[in-house]
């Protein structure tokens, strides 16, 4: 089949929601124009969704001869919107991520926008579930570094913690080796933290959302549930597994009780929440940073990685790295049609 251009962009960039109001009376009764190869009959063999504070059509204009080269015959804009101030085009495509996803990635780099590249997204208009990891990821910091920083031992637990998250030792033991060194500190230092944890940009809209399209919300953190349950009672987390740290007349034992929610176990809850819930796997997404929060990812319809470590972003479905939680919230947006 011979490959033609048919997606008419204007020479000078205007904001892709400038030109969404152009496209509406292209499209005239159709759900959606169709880039390349003008047919109602094209097979989808992957979403791409653009993301970014200032798309525009130069940058679509870029990304459609990308797609020529790449030999991509079929093509059709599918979704624009805006949320939360972040601008979302998604194409389906008639050709697979495998063979697209090296290009792509360069062109976003470049672009300075984040991606998804993916077989298929939720379906933002039925209900799902989205468990998240806690430290870096609904929050700013690590509470354990946090801790330690203010009880005198931050060096020595932070460099624990890096190599933790990287992958590079065993997060049950690396767990109790970080929690050990906070042994005899007050009870008053995990306040301290608890009372000052700055949330992920974007945490508050993206909880808001989930809840208006009748989707759970949950966290599932290696951290410890003194912080975990401050955040689901202060913002409305459906549910909230982490560790216990062990208390003893105000103070830190340097233990923790009871099972430690390792990579396994935070998979394991995504699985048990969705049950709960009744939500097919299909629905669920894990966002998280660390390696910690590999096995849920997989375990997960859409793992997203958010200003993850290398090792993360590489295994992830998506990896935001310019837009913050703002960005997983528009990427579930972006599975509903063309309004």
């Amino acid at each position: 089949m011979e490959t033609t251009i048919t997606l008419q962009l204007p020479s000078n960039p205007i904001s892709i929601m400038q030109w969404k109001s152009d496209l509406q009376s292209m499209i005239e009764n159709h759900h959606a124009l169709f880039l390349i190869n003008d047919s109602n009959d094209i097979a989808t063999q992957s979403e791409l969704v653009l993301m970014g504070t200032d798309l525009n059509t130069n940058t679509l204009n870029t990304l459609t001869n990308l797609l020529v080269e790449n030999a991509v015959s079929q093509a059709k804009v599918s979704h624009i919107s805006q949320v939360e101030g972040v601008n979302l085009v998604r194409l389906s495509l008639n050709k697979s991520k495998e063979d697209l996803n090296t290009a792509i990635k360069q062109f976003a780099q470049e672009a300075a926008v984040d991606y998804a590249l993916v077989a298929s997204l939720p379906d933002f208009a039925k209900p799902g579930l989205v468990l998240m990891d806690m430290d870096s990821t609904t929050i700013q910091i690590e509470c354990i570094d946090e801790i330690a920083r203010l009880y005198g031992v931050g060096e020595q637990v932070s460099a624990v913690t890096a190599a933790a998250m990287r992958g590079e030792l065993d997060f049950n033991e690396s767990l109790r080796t970080r929690v050990g060194k906070l042994a005899n500190a007050p009870e008053s230092v995990i306040k301290e933290v608890a009372d000052n944890m700055p949330l992920m940009p974007g945490l508050v809209a993206l909880i808001a959302g989930l809840k208006a399209a009748n989707w759970k919300v949950a966290i599932a953190s290696g951290g410890f549930t003194y912080f975990a349950n401050r955040l689901k009672d202060d913002h409305g987390f459906d549910a909230a597994y982490a560790n216990t740290l062990e208390i003893v007349d105000n103070t830190l034992t340097g233990q923790v009780t009871g099972e430690i929610v390792n990579a396994d176990v935070k998979a394991r809850t995504l699985q048990e929440l969705a049950e709960k819930f009744d939500i097919p796997m299909s629905q669920t997404v894990a966002i998280g940073d660390g390696a910690n929060d590999l096995v849920m990812m997989a375990a997960s319809s859409l793992g997203i990685a958010i200003h993850a470590k290398p090792i993360v972003q590489e295994k992830a479905s998506v990896a935001l790295n310019n837009l913050d939680l703002e960005g997983a919230l528009g990427l579930l947006h972006a599975s509903l049609p063309l309004a």
